[in-house]
């Protein structure tokens, strides 16, 4: 606003109330392979529920994938995952070759080397599943596109007579049937029946709805009438028709009928479930509904199925997806009732390569300003019981180029599941884990946990990772990121049955100076996460997970609160400014327990004209972090009976 020039009044105002605001600390991140879901894409999941609902249940090949991520999810409620592409992966489709579409992203503009498909330009039929997998083979999809497609009746005629019991019925013309109609004889009792078969003018039937009782419920004379519905014309309402918006513009017969089944029950488990329905959805690639919502059929299923995807209009829809007004075009594919199978899905059983593995971590969370996660779980640490150092070295990059999260890292299953002697399963853990690097933003752990399987009835050995990176966010919930996730207060492991490597005392002692904190079972007590230590391998306040989460707080919230100093003057006033943002932030901190003292220097002794002048501004925090208890030495000293404690204390 500029000055006034003539007389008036003008109000302007300054915010200086901003304030450092603490940024989360409990996002995890994980990439690992599923039975479906989108490839390549990051999905935020904040339940195990909603974990199957999106990625499938866990099989054979994927369990330890799997199960990490729900470990993870029995703490806490925010989940980065993202799906890795594994070799041969594609989604199911009606015909032709197969092609993988990744995700939404990719079905609409590519990924450089393939795709886009949203314009149909794949040549495997009208449908293809939402995500690759053979999960998406259990889909069907039938689609009814006119009234005379829902009903007809009188369409044909019974000839000759038919007994009762007959099942193969003899019609005038079975042009115009499908397997999955609805018939009706004219019988007396008013019994319909299911097309299971067509053979010529012959069709096979079973009563509908489904009985004990086989083929025709009485005779039925030559001549007779034959009515047929499609078969899921009791979903809908009505038949489709003309839509108002196309009736407006002096087009008709748009409408049509889409519905889903998971036909072999492997989706939801009941064959036959139906799993969506599109009513009256159309063929105009500018139709709507009445209350101005976008209906063409295209765009319907792209939006808000979970299912499948559109891949190309149906033989003899020349005229879908023109605009409403083409007139009663649409009628040139009429009666259309198509019903697909999908099929050559391909994805669950299929274990990535640690490239493939690498790539999708790489591409999720590699950038900081882009996905902001905390507490990283690498899953199983070998893909194929091979790898593993491979799998570590890259977390361990990964998260320190990052800086503002923590991988967590298992011992490799080959090391301590099915080996017999304790002993064997801590030299194996402490040479695997002797071969990665330092640092402080990873922790280790013993091993693996025998958990139970409930979508498979049996039990699995799973890495404990996803647990330890589970407690960091519980210790979060319940108290903050700087205090310690071990221990019998937070540190108490859920669903474990058993652990693959139980150490003893002198083989904790061991792990513990390997850098390894080992998860150990107490009778009585529960299993629990018994260390605190990050990989470094130096004596250093860094050395511990609760200070290493506690400077990632600290920065973290710091440097976002910081960027409000971009572009303002280095001087006396943004430093004492930024000072008072930044200093109640800390008390709040060490009111907390997270600090025991610090101190801010934000002034002309770091903010030098040199540095004025090179547009830069500094600030140095000194802080002395709380530490957590690792070590208790308890003395008992017997004394005689007439002793003065006064005496003796502090000399013993």
């Amino acid at each position: 606003m500029v000055d006034l020039i003539s007389p008036g009044v003008q109000v302007k105002e300054k915010d200086l109330t901003t304030a450092v605001r603490a940024e989360p600390t409990s996002i995890g991140g994980f990439c690992g392979i599923f039975a479906q879901g989108p490839i390549d894409e990051v999905v935020t999941i904040d339940s195990e529920t909603t974990l199957v609902n999106v990625f499938g249940k866990p099989n054979a090949t994927n369990y330890q994938y799997w199960f990490s991520a729900a470990s993870f999810l029995a703490y806490s409620n925010t989940l980065k995952v993202v799906r890795v592409a594994p070799t041969g992966a594609v989604n199911a489709c009606v015909s032709g070759t197969a092609v993988l579409i990744k995700n939404t992203s990719h079905y609409l503009d590519g990924d450089g080397s393939t795709g886009p498909y949203g314009g149909g330009e794949a040549s495997v039929g009208q449908w293809a599943a939402r995500t690759a997998g053979e999960w998406g083979n259990s889909l069907k999809v039938s689609m009814c596109t006119s009234a005379a497609a829902y009903y007809e009746n009188n369409k044909t005629t019974v000839t000759p007579a038919e007994a009762a019991g007959q099942t193969v019925i003899s019609l005038a013309s079975a042009s115009g049937f499908f397997v999955g109609d609805i018939v009706y004889f004219e019988e007396a009792d008013g019994q319909k029946y299911k097309v299971t078969a067509i053979n010529s003018n012959d069709i096979t039937i079973e009563r509908y709805p489904a009985s004990t009782a086989t083929g025709l419920a009485s005779a039925i004379a030559n001549n007779q009438n034959c009515d047929r519905w499609w078969e899921f014309y009791e979903q809908f309402s009505g038949a489709p028709g003309t839509s108002q918006y196309a009736s407006d513009r002096g087009g008709s017969l748009d409408e049509m009928h889409i519905i889903i089944v998971d036909e072999d029950g492997d989706i939801t488990g009941v064959a036959g479930e139906i799993v969506e329905k599109w009513e009256k959805v159309s063929k105009a690639s500018d139709a709507k509904t009445d209350d101005g919502v976008g209906n063409y059929y295209v765009d319907r299923l792209y939006d808000g199925s979970s299912y499948i995807y559109w891949m190309d209009h149906a033989a003899g829809g020349s005229d879908w997806g023109s605009t409403a007004a083409v007139g009663a075009a649409f009628a040139a594919a009429t009666n259309i009732v198509q019903t697909d199978s999908l099929v050559g899905g391909v994805g669950s059983a299929v274990a990535p390569t640690e490239g493939q593995r690498q790539l999708a971590y790489t591409k999720a969370f590699s950038d900081p300003d882009t996905e902001d996660v905390n507490l990283l779980i690498s899953g199983p640490s070998s893909v194929d019981n091979g790898g593993a150092t491979t799998h570590g070295v890259f977390m361990t990059d990964l998260v320190g180029k990052r800086k503002d999260s923590m991988a967590f890292i298992s011992a490799d299953q080959s090391d301590v599941v099915n080996i017999a002697q304790s002993y064997t399963q801590t030299t194996n853990t402490e040479g695997f884990f002797d071969a990665l690097g330092s640092s402080s933003y990873v922790a280790y752990d013993s091993g693996y946990t025998k958990m139970f399987d409930k979508y498979n009835d049996l039990y699995r050995w799973i890495p404990l990772n996803g647990h330890i990176a589970g407690l960091c966010a519980h210790t979060d919930a319940v108290e903050d990121a700087w205090w310690s996730p071990a221990g019998m207060n937070r540190g108490q492991i859920r669903s474990s049955i058993s652990l693959a490597h139980n150490p003893k005392q002198t083989e904790r002692d061991i792990l513990y100076r390997a850098r390894v904190n080992p998860v150990v079972t107490f009778p009585g007590e529960g299993t629990m996460l018994f260390g605190d230590k990050t990989a470094l391998n130096r004596n250093s306040a860094f050395s511990r997970i609760n200070v290493r989460r506690l400077f990632l707080v600290l920065e973290e919230a710091i440097k976002v609160a910081a960027r409000t100093v971009l572009f303002e003057f280095n001087d006396e006033f943004t430093r004492e400014n930024f000072k008072a943002m930044v200093n109640p932030f800390l008390t709040d901190v060490q009111a907390r327990r997270g600090i025991t003292d610090f101190l801010t220097v934000c002034d002309e002794t770091n903010n030098t004209p040199q540095v004025i002048d090179n547009n830069e501004f500094r600030a140095d925090f000194y802080i002395k972090p709380a530490r957590s208890i690792n070590f208790i030495t308890l003395t008992f000293i017997a004394t005689r009976t007439g002793v003065d404690f006064s005496e003796i204390v502090g000399q013993a």
